[in-house]
């Protein structure tokens, strides 16, 4: 076998404008599909990033009537719906994928909630201790929540950099006091997400799933929720996952376990269920699908034009080696041995041909990011099928030339000139 290698790398390197020629074919077969294909997944995961966020990786799960949010900013309590306990808590921290938990009170709308003159029309939540280190928020100045804040309702508040620029106007909003529904909080620190994510939003359906991200939002602790606002007020649930990927899968058992252990009662109108963007990210990258798997085909049919191409040439080959493999015969080289030398010859050529369009591809692809601002990923299983594949096309399309060459008459072959 390394004989037979070694004499294919020697005859490449013999005819070298030839097996080039004859390589063209796989080569830009190949390149074709792995640029496609790097492209492709450049793109699908910009669709998820744009949707999910900056790798923050949190689903989050929430109250529906009828399929739509229940917004308690102009809803009444809903009857049937119990606060989330202990024992729910844990089993959602139990569920498989699932890194942090947190639970909170929620308004996409505030109400009644005052700086001085200037009215905060933002979001505004009442949060656990788990809740910042969930979503990714970091303290960017003063301080945050501390234990002895919750254990002692103290009514304070932590706002983000929308607030701080839209309702303080460049002033230091650290110490300063806000009125929420007609109680006074002080502000003591200001977050920010450590990675920060500007959302796309097309329709009324992004809307929802980003409603308030961009006003503002204002923070106290959740048990002086009640105090600002209603006891007993249906809760969202927000879940950090090990990866986007299990996304759908953990929002969908959170979904089904507050369904089941949170409603009581005529409630059937009701259910949890989680924002699932990586879903509607997945819905996105299957409208061009079709259209992608129609590139991909049309590339590979320079894959089958450059195995037409080998196989000519082990023709040719053959036609001009025929003493010579008369000669292996005559001295007693049997037919699977010549079948096997002049397969591997073009199976040499083609995976020569995969690896120059491999790199071919990846430095069309790197190109193409550089001078159109898109996105590329490099897929290594791309890759090494790609290899394969040439491999294979050299063994398929070098068999009739080899099969040919194996059954030549030793007599009539030595007789040719």
């Amino acid at each position: 076998m390394f004989e037979n290698i070694r004499l294919a790398f020697q005859g490449v390197w013999s005819h070298k404008l030839r097996s080039m020629l004859t390589m063209l074919g796989i080569i830009i077969g190949i390149a074709a599909i792995i640029t496609i294909v790097s492209t492709i997944k450049g793109t699908n995961e910009q669709i998820k990033q744009n949707l999910i966020g900056a790798g923050n990786n949190v689903v989050a799960v929430q109250l529906n009537q009828s399929g739509y949010p229940y917004d308690l900013s102009w809803n009444q309590v809903p009857a049937g719906v119990r606060p989330i306990s202990d024992d729910t808590r844990k089993n959602l921290e139990d569920i498989d994928g699932a890194q942090k938990v947190t639970i909170y009170h929620s308004r996409n709308y505030s109400e009644n909630v005052f700086y001085q003159n200037s009215q905060f029309n933002g979001s505004m939540y009442g949060v656990d201790e788990q809740y910042f280190a969930t979503y990714g928020y970091q303290i960017r100045t003063g301080r945050g929540f501390t234990a002895s804040d919750y254990e002692h309702f103290r009514k304070v508040a932590i706002v983000d950099a929308n607030t701080v620029s839209g309702l303080f106007t460049g002033t230091n909003p650290v110490g300063q006091a806000i009125e929420i529904q007609g109680e006074v909080f002080t502000v003591i620190g200001v977050v920010a997400m450590s990675q920060e994510f500007t959302p796309t939003i097309n329709s009324m359906s992004d809307y929802w799933m980003y409603s308030g991200s961009s006003a503002g939002s204002i923070f106290i602790p959740d048990p002086v929720w009640p105090t600002a606002y209603r006891f007993d007020e249906p809760q969202n649930v927000a879940i950090k996952v090990e990866n986007t990927d299990v996304m759908t899968t953990v929002g969908k058992s959170a979904a089904d376990l507050l369904t089941q252990r949170q409603i009581v009662g005529d409630s059937s109108d009701f259910d949890y269920r989680s924002q699932d963007m990586l879903e509607q990210a997945q819905q996105l990258q299957k409208m061009s699908q079709a259209t992608n798997t129609q590139l991909v085909w049309i590339a590979s049919i320079s894959l089958l034009v450059g195995g037409i191409g080998v196989m000519n040439i082990m023709l040719v080959s053959v036609t001009e080696r025929t003493a010579e493999i008369g000669l292996k015969k005559a001295i007693g080289a049997k037919k699977r041995r010549i079948l096997l030398q002049f397969l591997t010859e073009a199976a040499v050529l083609t995976s020569l041909g995969g690896i120059i369009g491999v790199a071919t591809g990846i430095g069309m692809a790197e190109l193409i990011s550089r001078m159109m601002e898109i996105p590329v990923a490099i897929s290594l299983p791309a890759i090494g099928i790609s290899v394969a594949f040439s491999t294979l096309i050299g063994v398929v399309f070098g068999l009739l030339p080899a099969t040919q060459a194996a059954n030549l008459n030793p007599i009539q072959a030595l007789r040719r000139d």
